[in-house]
């Protein structure tokens, strides 16, 4: 597949995906689901060789989250609805249940869709300035994309329902103090090095230790993916087929 909104790249036994589309601040529209999920399937022929994914962005975001240019499209049609869905659980799945380590590298703002990619990897290193917020409830929708699950397991329910019921920013140096954030770097030009190193003991470890015990973790997300993703994201289309929302959307443009 060419793609046009990350690169795939493997050396020796790492993989690496990047988001490639700083001028849109790496927004996770549909291209990139769809891109997002094919290159996580040809890691997947590439294994047991691979041990060890890294995700990176180009830019001064990480990933912005969603479009609303597509959220109005969807707003307005039950097929664009249904195609966010079936893409969103691949995203989700794609990561969670990977049978290797995801080492996420966090330079700059990861807001909505781009906070639940980034909590949902196994270790996640940050710049202590950026940026996470899921926003959601700002633009009139439920957090259905997988950020109750990834934020609840990484920082707690109570803390979990502060920040998604609000939509409030917090800075790196908060969530590393919080949890969701697992290593903590200097500079924005730290995270993706730091990173790659972190994946290369991962992938020097041996195979079966390390992937059983990314298996085990994820059938913990199963679980509370079970409790809650798929039913959050119904809950979602419901929103956003809400006559409010074109609302919503031009009064945040406006803003």
């Amino acid at each position: 597949m060419n793609f046009q909104t990350l690169t795939l790249t493997f050396d020796g036994n790492l993989a690496e995906i990047r988001l490639i589309r700083p001028d849109l601040l790496n927004r996770f529209d549909m291209p990139a689901h769809i891109e997002f999920v094919e290159a996580i399937e040809q890691i997947k022929t590439r294994l047991p060789q691979v041990r060890a994914l890294v995700l990176s962005a180009e830019g001064r975001a990480f990933s912005a989250g969603g479009d609303f240019e597509e959220m109005l499209q969807a707003h307005a049609d039950k097929d664009v609805r249904d195609g966010m869905v079936t893409f969103a659980k691949g995203v989700y799945y794609g990561i969670s249940r990977l049978p290797i380590p995801v080492i996420v590298a966090v330079q700059g703002a990861a807001i909505g869709l781009g906070a639940t990619i980034a909590t949902l990897c196994d270790i996640v290193v940050a710049w202590k300035g950026a940026k996470f917020a899921d926003t959601h409830v700002n633009v009139g929708l439920v957090a259905g994309d997988g950020g109750v699950v990834s934020w609840s397991q990484s920082i707690g329910v109570n803390r979990a329902k502060r920040y998604l019921l609000t939509g409030d920013i917090i800075t790196g140096e908060q969530a590393y103090a919080f949890g969701l954030v697992t290593e903590l770097v200097e500079t924005p030009e730290d995270a993706l090095p730091r990173a790659r190193e972190l994946a290369a003991r991962a992938a020097a470890l041996a195979p079966l230790g390390i992937n059983g015990t990314k298996q085990a973790f994820s059938r913990i997300t199963d679980a509370r993916a079970a409790e809650a993703f798929e039913y959050g994201l119904e809950l979602e289309m419901v929103a956003m087929a809400s006559p409010d929302l074109p609302a919503t959307i031009e009064a945040l443009r406006k803003k």
